[in-house]
């Protein structure tokens, strides 16, 4: 079956900075498009980042697209997300996705969202 694993996250103070990384199994990696959504204490999930499966279309949410930086490596089953800049309204667990379409990187909402990985914490204090 589909197994996502996200690693990287932990804690940090503002201003830092995180790598998170996700490894897949159980599908064909370089086939599908990749996104990466948080969730905040009592809010819903959110969209943050997707990247094509050549991993030359990317879209991101505009609140973090001059902090965030998502990418992949094809031949390690990896995504990637790169944040800079961390504040303390980033502190979320941050979860890696595959899409329902397979190399679809308008994937805002969650309905889009075929697997989930079980997330990894990331708390940022001021």
């Amino acid at each position: 079956q589909v197994q996502l694993v996200e690693s990287g996250g932990g804690s940090v103070q503002a201003g830092g900075s995180l790598r998170l990384s996700c490894v897949a199994s159980g599908l064909t990696f370089s086939d599908s498009a990749m996104g990466w959504f948080r969730q905040p204490p009592g809010q819903e999930r959110q969209f943050l980042a997707a990247i094509s499966r050549s991993g030359t279309t990317i879209r991101y949410e505009r609140s973090v697209k001059t902090r965030f930086t998502i990418s992949r490596e094809n031949a390690r089953n990896t995504v990637y997300l790169q944040m800079v800049n961390l504040k303390p309204e980033d502190t979320a667990v941050y979860y890696c996705a595959v899409p329902f379409v397979r190399d679809s990187v308008v994937i805002t909402t969650t309905d889009k969202i075929k697997y989930w990985g079980k997330g990894t914490p990331v708390t940022v204090s001021a």
